[in-house]
C-alpha cells in the first residue's frame, strides 16, 4: 500500500467517523426538541387549557390566550437573537455557501426554546425545519470544537442537517436528498456518501430512542388508475401556481409586521391572537401546532369538500400569522398539511364529477402535499422519495410524481427561480439561484480580481492602445478620466477596420457604451452575468456600487479560474 493510498484511506476513515457523529448529533437534537415541545403542549394544552376554558356561543375563549402567552414568551428570545425567527433552513444555506458552515452555538439553543414554545403553546409551524437547523447548527459546533477544514465543516452541517430531517420522518433517503438539494442545489456524488451516513445514523437514533419517528398516518394500499395521471397534472399545476403565491405572501405578512409602527414585544403576540380566533374555530383539526391529526382526517376521507378547502385557506393564514409576526418555527409542516387539504379537495371534487374511474382522495392527498412542497421548497426529488419512504409503496409514485414535478416547475417560473428559502437570503443580500450548483455565489469578485489593472486615459489615441494590446497581451481595456474615474472600456473589436487617420484620435471618441462595471463586494456570479449581458470580456471593479473609482478588473477567465477552484472545493475527494 502507497503512502497515497495510506492517507486516502485516513482521510475516508475521517470523514466517516464524524459523519456518524453528526448523524448522532442531529438525532439526538431531533429527540430534544420533539421531547420538549411535548413537554410545553402538556403545560399549555392540559394544564393551562383547563383552567383557562370560557365557554361563549359554542367556542372556548380558552384557546385565545395559548398562543398569545406563547408568543409573548418567545418575543423575549427574537428580541434578544432575532436570526432565531422563521423556520431555520435559510440559514443553514446560509451558514454552508456564505460562512464556511460556521452556526454560533447561542443559536442552537436559543432557537429549540423558542420553537419549543411556539409550537407547544399552538403556533402554527412545523418542527422540521429547526430540527434541520438544530442539527446542523450542534454539528457546527462539533466540527469548530474538532478544528475541520473549512470544507469538512460545510459537508458535516449538511449532514447534521440531513439528519434531522430524516429522523423526524423516518424517511433516510428523503432526508439527504433534501440536504443536497436545498444546500448543495445539486447532488454531488462524493459528498453522497458521508451525507447518506449521517441521514441513516439520524433516523437510527430517532428511532431507537422513540420507537417511531414519523407522525403522519397515511392508509395502506392506496392507488391510482392510468387515465387519472392528467388529473395529477392538473393538481400539480394549480398547487404549484398556489406554492408560489404562498411562498410571496409570506414575506409581505412579514414586512407588514416589521413596518408596523408597534414595540417589537407586541408584534408576536399580535400574531399569536390572530392564531387563536382562527384555532378557536377550527379546535381540533390541525391549525393549532404542526398539524398531523389534521393530514389523518384528509387521507382518512373523514372530512366534507367543504371544510378541506376551508382547514387549507385557514393553516395558509395560521402559519402566515406566526410566521411573519416573528415567532420561531418551520414552513415544512404547513406546507405538507395545506397541500393534503386542497389535495383531498381536489380528490374529492374528481369523484363527484367522475365518480366513474373510481378516484381515490387519499392518493390525491398524497399528491396535492407533493405538489404544493415541492413548489415551496424547489426540492421535487426530496419529496418523491419521501411520500415513497412514507408509504413503503411504489403504487402512488407515477401520481406523485407528476403532480411534484410539475408543481416544482410551476413554481419555479413565477418565483423566477427563487424558493421559499432562498427568497429570505436574498431579503438579506444573499443571491442563491435553485435547481444549479451554487458555486459562483460563494465567491466575490474582491477575491477574484487583478489589483494592479492596466488601463487606458480619454486622451490616449487608438494607436496607444494597439500598442499596449501588443504589450500585454489583453484584449480590452478600462478607460479613466483625470480622477481614476471610470468612463468606458475599449479593446481590439474598437480597433478593427480603422484606418490609420483614425487611430490618431483620442480614445474618448470611441468608448464603449453602455458597459458594466462591478465592485468588490458582488459575487462572482452578478459579474459573470454582467459581462455575459453586455458582451464584455473584461469589467471594471470599482471601489462601491456608488463610486466609480477604478480599483481594478475581473475577466472571464478570473471567473472560469474560479468556478473550477470552487467546485473542487465542494468534494471530499
Amino acid at each position: 500500500m502507497t503512502p497515497k493510498d495510506v492517507q486516502y484511506l485516513r482521510k475516508w476513515g475521517i470523514v466517516i467517523a464524524f459523519s456518524i457523529l453528526a448523524g448522532l448529533v442531529g438525532g439526538l437534537g431531533a429527540i430534544a426538541l420533539r421531547v420538549l415541545v411535548s413537554s410545553i403542549h402538556s403545560v399549555f394544552f392540559g394544564w393551562f387549557l383547563p383552567r383557562a376554558s370560557y365557554e361563549a356561543g359554542g367556542l372556548n375563549l380558552g384557546y385565545l390566550l395559548l398562543p398569545m402567552l406563547g408568543a409573548f414568551i418567545v418575543a423575549f428570545f427574537v428580541i434578544r437573537c432575532p436570526e432565531i425567527k422563521g423556520n431555520g433552513i435559510p440559514e443553514v444555506i446560509e451558514a454552508v455557501i456564505f460562512k464556511g458552515g460556521n452556526i454560533p452555538g447561542k443559536f442552537a439553543v436559543m432557537k429549540t426554546m423558542a420553537t419549543a414554545i411556539t409550537i407547544g403553546s399552538g403556533g402554527s409551524v412545523g418542527r422540521e425545519g429547526p430540527i434541520g437547523f438544530i442539527g446542523a447548527a450542534l454539528t457546527s459546533i462539533l466540527a469548530r470544537w474538532f478544528k475541520m477544514s473549512k470544507e469538512m465543516k460545510k459537508l458535516l452541517v449538511t449532514c447534521g442537517l440531513a439528519a434531522g430531517i430524516a429522523g423526524t420522518f423516518n424517511t433516510p433517503l428523503a432526508g439527504a436528498m433534501f440536504a443536497l438539494e436545498v444546500v448543495y442545489m445539486g447532488a454531488f456524488s462524493i459528498n453522497l456518501v458521508p451525507i447518506f451516513i449521517a441521514a441513516v445514523t439520524g433516523n437510527a437514533v430517532t428511532l431507537a430512542i422513540l420507537n417511531r419517528a414519523v407522525e403522519i398516518d397515511i392508509p395502506e394500499n392506496i392507488g391510482h388508475t392510468l387515465p387519472e395521471l392528467p388529473l395529477f397534472f392538473l393538481l400539480g399545476l394549480g398547487l404549484g401556481l398556489l406554492a408560489a403565491f404562498y411562498a410571496r405572501f409570506l414575506y409581505r405578512v412579514s414586512d407588514g409586521f416589521s413596518k408596523a409602527k408597534v414595540p417589537e414585544i407586541v408584534k408576536p403576540v399580535v400574531g399569536g391572537f390572530g392564531v387563536g380566533v382562527l384555532g378557536m374555530l377550527f379546535p381540533e383539526y390541525g391549525i393549532f401546532g404542526v398539524g398531523y391529526e389534521g393530514m389523518k382526517m384528509a387521507f382518512y376521507d373523514e372530512l366534507a369538500l367543504g371544510m378541506l378547502i376551508a382547514l387549507g385557506l385557514v393553516k395558509m393564514l395560521a402559519t402566515a400569522l406566526t410566521v411573519g409576526s416573528g415567532q420561531s418555527g418551520g414552513v415544512f409542516a404547513p406546507s405538507l398539511y395545506i397541500g393534503t387539504m386542497f389535495g383531498a379537495a381536489f380528490g374529492k371534487a374528481v369523484r363527484l364529477v367522475l365518480p366513474g374511474i373510481g378516484p381515490d382522495p387519499a392518493v390525491y392527498a398524497l399528491a396535492g402535499m407533493a405538489a404544493f412542497f415541492s413548489g415551496m421548497t424547489q426540492a421535487p426529488i426530496s419529496q418523491i422519495l419521501m411520500v415513497t419512504e412514507l408509504t413503503r409503496s411504489y403504487a402512488v409514485l407515477p401520481a406523485v410524481m407528476t403532480s411534484a414535478t410539475i408543481g416544482f416547475l410551476t413554481a419555479r417560473f413565477f418565483l423566477k427561480g427563487e424558493s421559499i428559502y432562498t427568497l429570505k437570503l436574498l431579503r438579506k443580500g444573499y443571491r442563491v439561484r435553485t435547481g444549479k450548483p451554487v458555486v459562483l455565489e460563494t465567491i466575490s469578485v474582491g477575491e477574484i480580481m487583478t489589483r494592479e489593472p492596466v488601463y487606458v486615459t480619454e486622451d490616449n489615441t487608438l494607436f496607444d492602445v494597439e500598442h499596449l494590446i501588443g504589450e500585454t497581451g489583453h484584449d480590452c481595456f478600462p478607460v479613466v478620466n483625470e480622477n481614476m474615474e471610470v468612463v468606458g472600456i475599449i479593446g481590439v473589436k474598437d480597433l478593427l477596420k480603422k484606418p490609420s487617420s483614425v487611430k490618431r484620435l483620442p480614445v474618448r471618441r470611441f468608448i464603449r457604451r453602455p458597459y458594466a462595471v462591478t465592485c468588490p463586494t458582488e459575487t462572482a456570479e452578478e459579474a459573470f452575468e454582467k459581462l455575459m449581458a453586455y458582451d464584455q470580456n473584461l469589467l471594471p471593479v470599482t471601489e462601491s456600487k456608488e463610486s466609480r473609482k477604478l480599483v481594478g478588473v475581473v475577466t472571464k477567465r478570473d471567473i472560469y479560474r474560479a468556478y473550477y477552484r470552487g467546485l473542487e472545493g465542494m468534494y471530499i475527494d
